[in-house]
């Protein structure tokens, strides 16, 4: 008996393997559903700890609108603050916000600052073309598009960056760039080339033309043209070349002005005054050795040499850049020295009575970064003419010099 049940239970266990399937013959595993949105979104930033000291020259106290640092009373300050949320919320859709925790107000206190808030919506399935929709860079410049998180110097240069202070404004752009040119641009960025990011081959649109944070003022959006496309060589160099061109009208701030002790505002046209610029660009990405090129010209807003008006007068201006990255293959490090001239002539538009401005400037520094996650940057720069453009008369500052030190972490 027990013999004979040994043999049943045998039996059994010998069809339950000759029924089961091998490791090679099972089933696949059952798909898993997809991620829900908010895992398909990514968190990242950067923050830049500032510290400058200046020693003046001639004329008043040497200011920089876009660095608050170089003034009298300021130590260290939060540069920027910035967190990207980015990410796909399907196969043609993705959204970028990102905000500013330490921007300035203007009043010198630190506040949350909206920077980016868009979406970017593919036209096909390869994603050559799309459209970006909300606030976001203005495609004009090439310096005006690389990330402040790439960039060596510590702030943009006038010439370009007076186009578009703060690089963003409200409107609808529609991007071409085929599938190769969007791989070159990643990589720009990827292999720490100091690359501007994908801002398409081609871009056209409409935009609001005030600003960032700005509303419009007059309903008449600012038209924008512009081709950029990048190029790797045999030898693996990479260079871009582009031109663009934005046309409209532009809302000058204005407040009163005293002179010989009568106030008075100056007159501004009601729906604006001619905005028009054209510029190229000319970038030899740094391998080891880069170059950066890059002119505008046009016409904007300036006061008026009487101060009695708003009107209409030539822009002009640019800058060079050489840039030189070292870095060895046994070393996460990688130095990068570089030196820079600008030159900008014309009304500063974003300045409350777009006040004629004149920058000629030099900058020698260096950037060291021992991790990808960690930048240390340090610059001497000499200003032979800056317009100081907060408080009228709008007078220049002369042969001032300024150190800067900036200690930047990624994550």
């Amino acid at each position: 008996m027990r013999t004979g049940t040994m043999a049943v239970v045998c039996a059994a266990l010998v069809l339950s393997v000759a029924e089961r399937p091998s490791s090679a013959q099972q089933a696949p595993a059952a798909t898993p559903p997809p991620a829900s949105w908010y895992q398909r979104f990514t968190v990242r930033g950067y923050v830049q700890l500032r510290y400058s000291d200046v020693s003046q020259g001639d004329g008043p106290v040497l200011e920089i609108p876009a660095d608050r640092s170089v003034n009298p009373n300021e130590t260290f300050m939060l540069r920027r603050g910035r967190v990207v949320l980015s990410g796909d919320i399907s196969d043609r859709a993705a959204l970028y916000a990102q905000v500013d925790l330490s921007a300035s107000t203007g009043s010198g206190d630190y506040a949350a600052q909206l920077r980016d808030l868009y979406a970017d919506i593919a036209l096909d399935a390869a994603k050559e073309w799309r459209v970006r929709v909300g606030q976001s860079k203005v495609p004009f410049g090439w310096v005006n598009m690389q990330s402040s998180q790439n960039r060596a110097p510590l702030e943009r240069p006038d010439a370009l960056n007076s186009a578009a202070e703060g690089e963003r404004d409200i409107g609808a752009f529609l991007m071409w760039a085929p599938t190769e040119s969007r791989a070159i641009f990643r990589d720009l960025v990827s292999q720490g080339l100091k690359g501007s990011g994908d801002y398409g081959v081609f871009a056209a649109g409409l935009y609001s033309g005030q600003g960032l944070n700005r509303s419009d003022r007059n309903g008449d959006p600012h038209v924008l043209l512009r081709y950029s496309r990048p190029f790797k060589l045999a030898s693996g160099q990479f260079f871009e070349v582009g031109v663009q061109a934005y046309s409209g009208d532009f809302v000058v701030t204005t407040q009163p002005i005293t002179v010989n002790g009568v106030s008075f505002t100056p007159a501004a046209p009601v729906g604006g005054t001619t905005d028009q610029r054209i510029g190229v660009s000319a970038i030899w990405y740094p391998q080891p050795l880069g170059v950066e090129m890059e002119w505008n010209t046009g016409k904007g807003p300036v006061l008026s040499s009487d101060f009695q008006s708003i009107e209409e007068d030539d822009i002009d201006g640019g800058y060079v850049q050489l840039t030189y990255r070292r870095l060895r293959e046994s070393s996460p490090a990688v130095l990068t020295p570089f030196v820079r001239w600008q030159k900008f002539e014309g009304g500063r538009k974003f300045g409350t009575n777009a006040p004629r401005t004149v920058v000629d400037e030099w900058e020698f520094g260096v950037e060291f970064a021992p991790r990808p996650e960690i930048e240390l940057t340090a610059l001497y720069g000499h200003t032979n003419e800056r317009t100081r453009t907060s408080t009228f008369p709008y007078a220049a500052s002369e042969d001032a010099d300024r150190i800067g030190l900036q200690f930047q972490w990624n994550y």
